[in-house]
């Protein structure tokens, strides 16, 4: 019998997995960032199952990005102007296909929340910070 335990682990499972092929082609094409994406399948991996999460956590990609992200505990101020420059420019052909004001205003308040957000929560961190 399927239980709303059943429902909510395949329904993270499903999540994750579709994140994890958005990180995957964010790695790949330079216009998406990928590590968002990763985090999320992260988390979504850790809710659907322990066998999952353990799984995730072994791969390279896990490795590669999403712990050197948590290791370092920050972005060197190249990460963050990549990430942030493609986050605008999705929310700036997102402001000018979409012809609602209301939803004009969010996505602004958002853009300038994901400014603040990068420039006084997240630590810049030096390039050799990186490499250890």
């Amino acid at each position: 019998m399927i239980t709303i335990k059943n429902i909510k682990s395949i329904l993270f499972f499903l999540i994750g997995f579709i994140s994890l092929g958005i990180g995957i082609s964010g790695i790949i094409l330079p216009v998406l960032p990928g590590l968002p994406f990763l985090l999320f399948a992260s988390y979504c991996f850790a809710k659907s199952s322990k066998r999952i999460e353990n799984w995730f956590k072994n791969t390279v990609l896990y490795e590669k990005y999403v712990v050197r992200f948590l290791q370092k505990k920050g972005l060197t101020r190249k990460e963050k102007i990549r990430i942030n420059l493609i986050a605008d420019t999705f929310i700036l052909f997102s402001i000018l296909y979409v012809d609602i004001l209301f939803v004009q205003i969010i996505l602004v308040g958002t853009a300038l929340y994901k400014h603040y957000y990068f420039i006084k929560k997240i630590k810049t961190i030096n390039k050799h910070e990186t490499t250890s």
